[in-house]
């Protein structure tokens, strides 16, 4: 593989049981890799084992062709894994420009953030607690690629927000995957995510029981949406 994150046999345990077992897949760089699956499928712990937040017990992580399974969080940070975790806050007392100066104060980041997300320029002073939802999930995406991350994790993008933002941060990510960012988004919106994905991973009971790219998908979206496919039996 050129480059991206590639996990082969990987499995994770979260309160000393095994959640996700035998997982292999690769999320190329400049692409987004969706994973999909109902509540409770595993995909979470599985972000968690790959970012090191939890423990993968068995297989082997790597990014750029890189082994990282045995590295600490910090580490696979380092060597440019980025995460944006589902339910992480931001610094409600800080303003915008405070909350990415916590990573880096320079004023390209602010100029980044900017160019991603135009709403946030009027925003800069204003403390981050009293940004709408939408507005502190990009202050999130904006804060995390303040590090400069070549593979970026991101957990329930849309959660708890309003179709439309939801939409515009998607694109978001689109034009990042254009300019050669890795990404693997787990996301509600499956709709919205298979518009600008390239490739599909379904997990059930910590297992993938399925990956295809997009284009296979778009003829079977009526099973691969359902309920009864996300949150049922094998097939």
């Amino acid at each position: 593989m050129a480059g991206g994150l590639e996990l082969e046999g990987v499995s994770v345990k979260r309160g000393g049981l095994t959640i996700c077992r035998d997982i292999s897949f690769v999320a190329p760089e400049g692409e987004i890799t969706v994973l999909l699956g109902a509540n409770g499928a595993g995909k979470t712990t599985l972000l968690d084992g790959i970012t090191g937040v939890a423990s993968a017990v068995s297989g082997a992580i790597s990014l750029d062709g890189r082994r990282i399974d045995a590295l600490s969080v910090h580490r696979r940070a380092r060597h440019g894994l980025a995460y944006v975790e589902q339910g992480r806050s931001v610094f409600t007392r800080l303003t915008v420009a405070q909350n990415l100066a916590v990573v880096d104060g320079s004023d390209q980041v602010l100029d980044h953030a900017i160019e991603l997300f135009p709403n946030l320029e009027a925003r800069l002073r204003v403390p981050a607690g009293r940004l709408s939802g939408g507005e502190q999930q990009m202050l999130l995406i904006a804060r995390v690629l303040a590090t400069r991350p070549r593979f970026l994790i991101v957990d329930e993008l849309s959660l708890g927000l309003a179709p439309g933002v939801v939409r515009t941060l998607i694109d978001t990510l689109a034009r990042l995957a254009e300019q050669g960012m890795g990404i693997l988004l787990v996301e509600q919106f499956a709709e919205m995510a298979l518009s600008v994905c390239t490739r599909v991973h379904i997990m059930q009971r910590g297992r993938i029981v399925r990956s295809e790219r997009r284009e296979a998908l778009m003829h079977d979206r009526a099973s691969l949406l359902s309920p009864y496919f996300l949150g049922g039996e094998h097939a």
